[in-house]
């Protein structure tokens, strides 16, 4: 039985197919779930989060919420536009220093109406915890977002979205997406196991290493479960991870990054960012590359957003 979600994600996402990359690539089939056009705020994978999650803050009374991210962090543009939607205060505490200009998703957050507050990546869960307890002397009923809106509650949007899927008919033999958070693959590994669906789940790393991301999928998707009522166990050795190009470090834009982002772009018109996507697709491109597929096999990059991100100085002085 799911909880209660609001309803203000575009859905379903449509699925295409990639037919000049494929020629271009001369590998498997290639196909795009189009989670960039969720609708809210300029879409992303949040968006099916947050259904679930301003639902139950919404069932605890809450008045403002409060969550946490990286500069250019597309979790906060999309949770501020959903706190504005719904008449919710939003306060964002943002790892790093302010910029001298804000660009990209951080200028949307302040047109959103969001509080920003700054503090040291090291700091970030620290100042999340001091902010609610300072907003609950203050009268109000703050409602913590987890980062990247992964928790229980927010994995249930991507265990219905790997339903959503299967019901489009696209028989895809593996479905491949950026992974940091771990809510969205611990939703597709849950929902997989759930409705059905027997190919593989690559998460493309973007920050961290193969055995850290796994127990946390691993662990996420078996709490979700419970969530459920359905006795399941999912097993870190169960979560496809592929790290290698995390190993820059977060946000850092390579020339992997950069040749998925053209190639994407020039052959598909299709926009991807320098921090999520285009890192899954760098993978994406060394994997076919690698043969890791072969010609007769489908493959789908489940894009999960970011687009704002583009028009930031820092990534787009990046492309000159």
């Amino acid at each position: 039985m799911f909880p209660s979600r609001l309803s203000f994600a575009h859905l379903p996402t449509p699925v295409e197919t990639l037919p000049r990359l494929t020629r271009f690539l001369g590998g498997p089939g290639l196909f795009v779930k189009r989670d960039d056009q969720t609708g809210l705020a300029l879409g992303g994978n949040k968006t099916r989060k947050l259904e679930f999650l301003l639902a139950e803050a919404q069932t605890l009374g809450a008045d403002h919420i409060v969550t946490a991210g990286a500069v250019q962090s597309n979790h906060c543009r999309q949770t501020a536009a959903a706190a504005a939607r719904f008449g919710l205060k939003c306060t964002l505490i943002l790892s790093g220093a302010p910029p001298a200009r804000a660009d990209g998703n951080l200028w949307l957050d302040h047109l959103f109406g969001a509080e920003i507050r700054w503090c040291e990546p090291s700091q970030r869960q620290a100042m999340l915890q001091q902010t609610v307890e300072e907003l609950r002397q203050q009268g109000a009923r703050p409602y913590l977002v987890p980062y990247g809106g992964s928790s229980p509650t927010g994995v249930l949007g991507y265990v219905l979205a790997m339903q959503e899927f299967l019901q489009q008919g696209l028989s895809a033999d593996a479905i491949l997406f950026a992974s940091s958070s771990g809510g969205t693959q611990a939703g597709l590994v849950l929902g997989a196991r759930l409705f059905g669906y027997r190919g593989r789940l690559i998460g493309i790393s973007v920050n961290e290493p193969r055995g850290v991301l796994q127990q946390r999928v691993a662990e996420l998707a078996t709490q979700t479960a419970q969530r459920l009522g359905e006795r399941l166990e999912i097993l870190p050795q169960e979560i496809e991870v592929e790290d290698e190009w995390a190993r820059p470090g977060y946000g850092v834009l390579t020339e992997a990054e950069k040749e998925a982002i053209r190639l994407f772009a020039r052959q598909e018109g299709l926009l991807l960012d320098p921090v999520y996507t285009g890192r899954a697709a760098a993978g994406l491109l060394s994997l076919i590359r690698r043969g890791a597929f072969s010609a007769g096999q489908t493959v789908l990059f489940w894009h999960t957003g970011g687009t704002p991100a583009l028009f930031a100085a820092r990534y787009a002085e990046g492309f000159e």
